[in-house]
């Protein structure tokens, strides 16, 4: 199989740009740094596709590898032929090459090979020709045995019945005839287990179809029956299937009947229940892939929110019985203060509370409250909105999403952080940190806890650490990361590192102290040559002694950029003092005709050009800012057709929730995101955008609200 042509010609790739990037990822390099400084070599191939590629090689790799697995199992039972060889080398699909070796698969003792046992397989295969001259009974005779105890006809038809029943069913191509038509016709049903109230109740006796069924419906019901609230199975009407396989091994003949019964019991027997497993282990497979690819865009989407910089922040864990934990960071994230207030049942001083958290605001000069959205949060809300309205304070507040906050708190990070807080003082830093800079604090956090998905716990882990872990470091890379500053919680993401490496920057930088320069990184133990080049481009330096260590301009294009400044008429200081005149002046040029002149690729030069007009930009800062708000709004307080501005906080396959300042997000519906087809809500928003809704429903008995965004934008 030619790997190149074939994930060219289904990634509509031309086969150079598909030949070059796997030698890249052969040698070793990572995705972000090919993306980033190899373009010239893949043609220019983003990140989603080169992390699309990788998924498909590694797939068809392994694939490979298991047709010689399997064709040197077949050779040794000496069963494998030239015409079962091709088949398998041909095969496209690993379902396709295990069906092929199904006969040939060592089986536990069944039936059949119990009948086989008994020397019925010639009887099997005599039955299965339907000669058209022949009597069953007659034939079945020469098979009677006392010693393996058959004395009857109808033991030797029976068991020669059970030989073509498993041969029916581990028949390569009526199992593939089979799988297509039932994912074509058939039914998911679920039926109640148990009559309780249950997070399933739509699902007590629900229908529909195997190929139109969304993702999400199949995890919930997936769910809903490992938690045995239902009972589940594929419906499809056997008169569709039975013909399919009927056509393929009946004749006309005395023989046949027996082999129609034989046909029919491989159907229900063996075929059906092992096609039913398939069926549901491809629909959750994909369902769980969709999982995925939405969880790791609102991932990325939450990552990439913009850090409010130059804040000093107060961060509160709200709680009732144990009270709300509250930790006051400085605007460059040190701790300042921490306290506990008991504003809620059963202690009930709210206006101790209320006096004690505007004396540490005061006295630190605190500019943004951030509350965690768990347990007490919208009550401590309230609190909180009330001491800024009573003492007319210039403060504001935001929610913070807090999922993730305690899985912190309990981490060994978070204990070397801070040995002497208990977990809630720990996890009210935490959330001062996330809104102060998202990316830094989130890094430290299991992905699959930060609880911005649906039902990624039904999700194979293995998948979704992969998928997630690769959606951290291209967000990591994306952004840059100050070496002197960052933790190694976060450089251990930059393209080339590992947690070693990057518990061995930290411990340089504290025996040597800051780093001047990207070289001194080749001084720290486990970074050799190619690990500098892989993460070089990737950290920043910002009072380093050479300012394009500021910029994402690669050390290997470092002679490239001074030579674009000169032919601007620039040297390396004007990037500092004379910022907007080098952008102004390189606006003017033509990255191609530089890109000639100069001997380089085009792409890099555009980069680089780019690079040079912003240093030490942060691409975030690009991105609207988190809503702040003053007071508090009640349920008691909202009327059909209210148009309101609120974050969005998570994006599902049926809708948004936005926080629109209730106990409860607020739901948009995908059929109220727009008066046009949405085939997906994050085509219509992302996770942290502000919007505006208009109310359409409320529920106040159970703390609903239904949302719309027609006609709004």
């Amino acid at each position: 199989m030619d790997l190149v042509k074939l994930i060219a010609g289904e990634m509509n790739l031309k086969p150079w740009q598909v030949d070059e990037t796997i030698k890249l990822l052969d040698s070793g390099n990572t995705i972000p740094f090919i993306a980033r400084y190899r373009k010239e070599a893949t043609g220019e191939l983003d990140e989603t596709v080169l992390r699309a590629m990788v998924d498909r090689l590694e797939y068809l790799r392994n694939l490979e590898k298991r047709k010689e697995e399997v064709l040197r199992l077949i050779d040794e039972q000496g069963k494998l032929n030239p015409e079962l060889k091709a088949k398998i080398l041909t095969a496209a699909k690993l379902q396709e090459v295990e069906d092929l070796y199904r006969p040939y698969k060592q089986k536990k003792r069944t039936r059949a090979s119990m009948a086989r046992e008994k020397g019925l397989e010639p009887l099997a295969l005599w039955l299965l020709s339907q000669p058209l001259d022949a009597d069953p009974e007659q034939e079945a005779v020469k098979y009677l045995n006392l010693e393996k105890g058959i004395t009857e006809t109808k033991q030797t038809l029976s068991g020669a019945q059970d030989i073509i029943a498993e041969q029916v069913s581990d028949d390569a191509e009526v199992r593939k005839l089979i799988r297509a038509k039932s994912y074509e016709k058939a039914d998911i049903v679920s039926k109640a287990k148990k009559e309780e109230r249950s997070p399933y109740e739509m699902y007590y006796d629900y229908r529909e179809a195997v190929r139109s069924i969304p993702p999400h419906r199949i995890l919930a019901i997936n769910r809903g029956e490992k938690e045995e609230f239902l009972t589940v199975n594929l419906e499809i009407d056997q008169e569709i299937i039975l013909p399919i396989i009927e056509k393929r091994y009946l004749k006309n003949g005395p023989c046949t009947p027996l082999v129609q019964e034989a046909i029919h019991d491989a159907y229900k027997r063996l075929l059906a229940p092992s096609i039913e497993r398939e069926i549901r282990a491809e629909i959750t497979t994909k369902a769980g892939e969709q999982a995925v690819k939405v969880f790791a865009a609102n991932l990325q989407q939450l990552l990439l929110q913009p850090p409010v910089r130059n804040r000093v922040i107060l961060g509160i864990d709200p709680g009732f019985r144990t009270g709300c934990k509250w930790a006051i960071i400085s605007d460059t994230g040190q701790l300042l203060e921490v306290g506990v207030i008991y504003p809620h049942p059963p202690q009930n001083k709210r206006e101790e509370a209320k006096k004690e958290i505007m004396k540490a605001a005061l006295a630190h000069k605190v500019q943004i409250i951030a509350i965690g959205n768990g347990t007490a949060s919208r009550e401590t809300e309230e609190v909180v909105a009330e001491m800024i309205q009573e003492n007319k304070l210039s403060l504001e507040y935001i929610i913070v999403s807090e999922a993730g906050a305690s899985v912190y708190s309990a981490s060994p990070l978070a204990k070397d952080e801070f040995p002497d807080f208990d977990l809630s003082l720990r996890s009210a830093v935490s959330i001062a940190r996330r809104l102060q800079d998202p990316l830094a604090e989130l890094v430290k956090i299991e992905p699959k806890a930060i609880g911005v998905g649906q039902y990624q716990h039904d999700i194979q882990p293995k998948i979704l650490e992969n998928s997630l872990g690769g959606v951290v470091e291209s967000c990591v890379n994306t952004v840059g990361v100050d070496l002197n500053t960052a933790s190694s919680a976060i450089l251990k993401f930059v393209a080339g590192l590992n947690s070693t490496a990057a518990k061995n920057i930290v411990a340089y930088r504290e025996k040597h102290g800051k780093f001047r320069l990207r070289e001194e990184l080749k001084r720290v133990p486990r970074i050799g040559e190619q690990t500098f080049i892989q993460c070089a481009g990737f950290i920043r330096i910002p009072d380093g002694d050479n300012y394009l260590e500021n910029t994402p301009v690669h050390p290997e294009s470092y002679n490239l950029a001074l030579n674009i400044l000169a032919k601007a008429g620039f040297s390396l200081p004007d990037l500092k003092s004379k910022t907007s005149e080098v952008r102004s002046t390189l606006a003017l040029f033509s990255a191609e005709e530089l890109a000639e002149e100069l001997g380089a690729g085009v792409p890099t030069v555009k980069d680089i050009i780019e690079a040079l007009q912003r240093p030490g930009r942060d691409p975030r800062e690009d991105l609207p800012r988190p809503l702040l708000r003053k007071d508090v709004t009640h349920l008691e307080d909202l009327r059909e057709g209210m148009i309101l501005e609120g974050t969005v906080r998570n994006i599902v396959d049926f809708g948004l929730f936005v926080d629109i300042g209730l106990k409860n997000d607020g739901l948009v519906h995908i059929s109220q995101l727009s008066t046009n087809y949405v085939r997906h809500p994050i085509e219509v928003a992302a996770v942290g955008d502000i919007v505006k809704v208009k109310v359409i429903a409320i529920d106040a008995e159970r703390g609903r609200v239904g949302l719309s965004m027609k006609d709004l934008y």
